[in-house]
């Protein structure tokens, strides 16, 4: 749903996002940080179950850090996806971005992602392993 609409609209200029801009006071729409969050938070979820159902690690700082990796390396390939993008389609590559002027936004997304992927270790591990507990006692 959210490259759907970016896709749409550009990232840039996602009509949902013009409210918070306003109320923020800010020149840019936010949109993508939302997609990069969750580009973080999703792939994190998914990359603690694969490792924790195939592999001896168990839960813990390892386990942590291993997952957030795997979070910021697909953050990682994404943007090189766009950058590669970008080279390929030439004048396009700015609406395609979304950078709005920001030299930083491709280190910005992948903080982003980072922050989606701690959030979603911090506040779901403790439920996770309960429900694979639950699982391995059936």
């Amino acid at each position: 749903m959210i490259l759907c609409v970016g896709g749409k609209y550009t990232y840039a200029k996602v009509p949902a996002f013009d409210w918070v801009a306003e109320v923020l006071g800010r020149a840019r729409n936010d949109y993508d940080k939302v997609g990069h969050f969750w580009q973080g938070f999703g792939p994190a979820i998914v990359a603690r179950e694969v490792i924790l159902r195939t592999s001896p690690l168990r839960p813990g700082k390892w386990l942590f850090f291993l997952v957030l990796c795997f979070a910021l390396a697909v953050s990682a390939v994404y943007e090189l996806i766009e950058w590669w993008v970008a080279l390929l389609t030439g004048e396009a590559a700015e609406s395609f971005l979304g950078t709005q002027g920001d030299v930083w936004d491709t280190q910005k997304d992948m903080f982003t992602c980072g922050i989606g992927a701690t959030l979603a270790l911090l506040g779901l591990a403790k439920v996770h392993d309960r429900q694979l507990a639950e699982l391995a006692r059936e």
